[in-house]
């Protein structure tokens, strides 16, 4: 029996659009606090508004900028989310931290895949204690660092690597949509995908998108 493929929608701007994702088959949401750049931000106050009404079993990602353990406990205490979605590189020591404070919550490295360095990247998040990785194609190294929801695919081979020699789930994002998504599952066979740009029109959450892009997915 072929493995199914997880869907986290991404950007998350209301309970409505909530609602809509979870309808047409989302396994988990995202959420996006304050960022450097890129769209989908809301505010702490209406990301926790969003957590408490989304049933399980569905996931709630909570993306954060901050670096720092009590930065990203402070924030992971105004949204209550059930994972923590880490934009930007940590020192090795955090996850450990951050699994001692909070032992329920699940922990998404999210690795920017610009050249080989970023496998290496990858695998040292996972020896230190990251329980997923999500493969996005940012720029941490701009001036003002772009750290998600750029809509640019990046080099799926790279990302394949990284599939291939992880010991977690790895969710793949960046660039995707209705059009290009079963080349993408084929190429990299991901355990998820992750969607932000792809399924919206004018910024908003577009049904026929989404429901075009699981149709591809299932």
């Amino acid at each position: 029996m072929p493995v199914r493929t997880r869907v986290k929608i991404c950007c998350i701007s209301s309970p409505d659009e909530a609602r809509l994702a979870v309808e047409l088959g989302a396994d988990a949401l995202g959420l996006v606090g304050a960022m450097p750049s890129g769209p989908g931000v809301v505010a702490d106050e209406l990301a926790a508004d969003i957590v408490r009404q989304v049933p399980p079993p569905i996931a709630t990602f909570m993306l954060t900028s901050e670096t720092t353990v009590a930065g990203i406990l402070a924030h992971h205490g105004r949204v209550l989310a059930s994972t923590i979605q880490l934009v930007d590189a940590v020192p090795p020591e955090t996850y450990a931290q951050l699994r001692q404070a909070l032992p329920t919550v699940k922990l998404v490295q999210v690795i920017h895949v610009t050249d080989e360095r970023s496998v290496a990247e990858a695998l040292a998040a996972v020896a230190s204690g990251a329980d997923a990785l999500l493969l996005d194609s940012g720029n941490p190294n701009l001036t003002v660092k772009e750290l998600g929801g750029t809509g640019r695919v990046h080099n799926w081979q790279l990302s394949r690597a990284i599939v291939d020699q992880s010991s977690v789930p790895v969710f793949l994002a960046g660039g995707l949509n209705p059009a290009n998504v079963r080349t993408a599952i084929g190429q990299v066979q991901p355990f998820g995908l992750d969607i932000c740009s792809g399924v919206r029109t004018n910024g908003q959450l577009d049904a026929d998108k989404l429901r075009a892009f699981m149709e591809q997915v299932r």
